[in-house]
């Protein structure tokens, strides 16, 4: 066919007669009359988010997604490939924030969450005409007349019919765990959200000393980058089996790892005392060294914790149950309290005096600071390392202890990777590396989210007793709600 073609048309016209040729005679349509008796080959795009701009990566997923599709299409499979808007979610929120000139949750509160979901629903098409005429010019084939849109109300119902199934089975729960937190969203994230927006960014690393309760004249030298968390310190942590000494230097006397020595200490300076196992040490108290929140369990003793290494720092960590997945796994394990004066900004509370209303990670100099007046900073560095941001805001994660929904993902894990080694993988790296990985370190999955403008999550709570249930329908919805009419039935929203 190629051959008969003028050879002096220029390649943007011959994609344009193609194109053409393509939509006058409805070729797309036709391939599916075809092959309508064929086996069915299943195809939901992954759908876009209509309130932004398509850009030159999604003409490279749409490509790949096309090849599989027109070479099942070629084998005699029923290919109808179905578009979709995804028209839910922060970005959606905040592209609505801005032209509102709000920012946060406490402002689209005062602002009225019915009017901003609704603000939030007249958005979502903005440039749908853009991703249409990029779906035509790509020769993208793709059922656009009939897609499935996430905020009309049979789409949250299938979401919700799929959370009865998972509900009705012990698959869906609430907990209480230490959570990617975006404090400018006020909201958790997933670890696949996580992972689109990690920086390398400057952070402070200090050592500091937190006193012996055993001897006045005894300090354990502590490392850490996130100096706000010292607020809420209750326990130090140790290894088990590393070598810890406790040496002499002008006048005091320090408790490290050996390994870690030359760190901080120049050679001739000190003089060893005792070397001993880190087992040794466990259950030795020491003074805080913040004493801004009350705790309400015993506290501020030394554990044996198998992450602790001499890689950096002194061998001595610092434990924060509520701003980390080891420390909370470790207060679990010794039923240590949670000290979390943190509120949804990510600022300290009002408890916390000295450093109240400001956020966390800007008033890390001004406790450094107070460290050094109060002579218990020892030394200060700055590290560059990743970290991870708001894929969508750009702010700063926090690690955080809070309550949500997850689906226990992690009970079908060996079967995820088993399954994973029968997928024919292109590129094979894919399936061993990148997401093969991901499968290894799978947890539960964190399904919900604080915020306005998505699926309600389709469990109610009895306000006497506490009792929760799952709704699967809107016809169950209707059949166990006492004050609804069929005339609510005609103008319902699923929405908050």
């Amino acid at each position: 066919m190629f051959r008969e073609i003028d050879k002096n048309i220029k390649l943007p016209r011959l994609e344009e007669k193609i194109l053409d040729y393509w939509k006058e005679n409805e070729i797309f349509k036709k391939s599916l009359e075809k092959t309508k008796d064929g086996p069915n080959f299943v195809f939901f795009e992954g759908p876009p988010t209509a309130n932004g701009k398509p850009g030159i990566h999604h003409v490279m997923a749409r490509t790949v997604k096309d090849v599989v599709c027109r070479h099942k299409t070629m084998t005699g499979h029923y290919v109808q490939r179905k578009a979709g808007w995804d028209t839910h979610g922060l970005p959606v929120e905040i592209e609505v924030e801005k032209t509102l000139k709000i920012n946060g949750k406490e402002q689209i509160e005062e602002y009225g969450v019915g009017e901003f979901n609704t603000m939030c629903r007249n958005s979502v098409f903005t440039y749908k005409n853009d991703w249409d005429k990029l779906t035509e010019r790509i020769g993208y084939w793709l059922d656009l007349e009939h897609p499935y849109i996430t905020f009309e109300n049979d789409y949250i119902e299938s979401v919700w019919w799929i959370l009865k199934k998972l509900w009705d089975k012990g698959l869906l729960y609430q907990g209480f765990k230490i959570l990617p937190y975006c404090p400018r969203c006020e909201t958790p994230l997933s670890s696949h959200e996580v992972s689109q927006g990690y920086k390398e960014v400057k952070d402070p690393s200090i050592y500091v000393t937190m006193q012996s309760a055993d001897d006045a004249d005894t300090f354990y030298l502590v490392w850490t980058t996130t100096p706000w968390t010292l607020i809420s310190n209750v326990a130090l942590a140790v290894h088990p089996d590393i070598d810890y000494v406790r040496l002499a230097h002008e006048g005091k006397k320090y408790i490290l790892a050996q390994a870690r020595i030359g760190d901080l200490f120049e050679e001739g300076t000190y003089e060893i005392e005792a070397t001993f196992k880190g087992s040794e040490l466990e259950g030795k108290r020491y003074h805080r060294i913040f004493d801004f929140v009350e705790v309400d369990k015993d506290a501020f003793y030394l554990t044996n914790a198998d992450f602790v290494t001499t890689e950096d720092g002194t061998g001595i960590v610092h434990i924060a149950p509520a701003f980390g997945e080891d420390d909370n796994q470790l207060g679990r394990k010794y039923d240590l309290p949670v000290v979390r004066p943190v509120d949804e900004t990510g600022s300290f509370t009002e408890e916390v005096t000295d450093y109240a209303g400001m956020f966390v990670k800007k008033a890390d100099e001004k406790i450094i600071r107070d460290l050094k007046e109060r002579r218990i900073l020892v030394k200060k560095k700055t590290i560059e390392h990743s970290y991870p941001h708001c894929w969508r805001c750009q702010s700063p994660l926090l690690y955080y202890a809070r309550e949500s929904w997850y689906i226990k993902t992690s009970k079908f894990k060996e079967a995820l990777l088993k399954n994973n080694q029968q997928i024919n993988w292109y590129p094979k790296e894919v399936g061993e590396g990148r997401f093969g990985e991901w499968l290894k370190n799978n947890v539960d999955w964190s399904l919900s989210r604080d915020r306005y403008w998505g699926t309600p999550l389709n469990v109610w709570t009895c306000e006497s007793c506490g009792h929760q249930d799952a709704v699967g329908s809107v016809d169950e919805l209707f059949e166990r709600a006492q004050n609804l009419t069929a005339e609510d039935r005609e103008k319902l929203d699923l929405h908050k």
